[in-house]
């Protein structure tokens, strides 16, 4: 269930996802980015991390990207996220979010995706596994590939900027 915790059906700024039983699964906030707004000091944060960040490409397109963004919504996890499915809904709350116009994500101590949903930039820690979906800016277009997060020689290519050699072109 999706309801409503602060606002109006035109102007919410936050909603509640719960289980039918009432578990909540996530809280979902909505706010403008406006002159001494929250989202505004949130962009600002956002563009100050990105000195350091890697591929530096990826790093450029989010300084031009950024600025230009009207609305942060936030997606807090809560406990009914792990449980029945709640991470389902969660994603399908998310998406219909994303389907409304061109959006980015961010995820704290992983880093930023691209318009498509494709990782762009590394903010995970040296211990991060696994499968994952990434892409690197080539003359102007992203290039998405599969790689594996553990894989030394492809971590070290993507933050270059370049596609890993072996990695899976998608």
């Amino acid at each position: 269930m999706l309801t409503l915790d602060l606002g109006d059906n035109s102007g919410w700024t936050e909603l509640l996802l719960t289980h039918h039983d009432g578990v909540p699964i996530a809280r979902v906030e909505r706010c403008a980015v406006t002159q001494g707004s929250l989202a505004q000091d949130e962009i600002a944060e956002f563009l100050d991390e990105l000195d350091d960040c890697k591929p530096e490409t990826a790093a450029k397109w989010l300084r031009s990207y950024l600025p230009q963004v009207a609305t942060i919504y936030s997606f807090q996890h809560l406990s009914g996220c792990d449980e029945r499915d709640g991470d389902l809904a969660l994603r399908a709350v998310r998406d219909h979010i994303w389907a409304r116009g061109d959006a980015i994500l961010q995820a704290d101590a992983e880093g930023f995706s691209n318009e498509d949903g494709y990782h762009i930039l590394w903010q995970f820690d040296d211990a991060v596994t696994g499968p994952w979906m990434m892409a690197v800016l080539v003359d102007d277009v992203w290039v998405p590939f599969k790689t594996d997060l553990a894989n030394r020689r492809h971590r070290q290519a993507f933050l270059k900027g370049l596609v890993p050699p072996g990695a899976k072109l998608v």
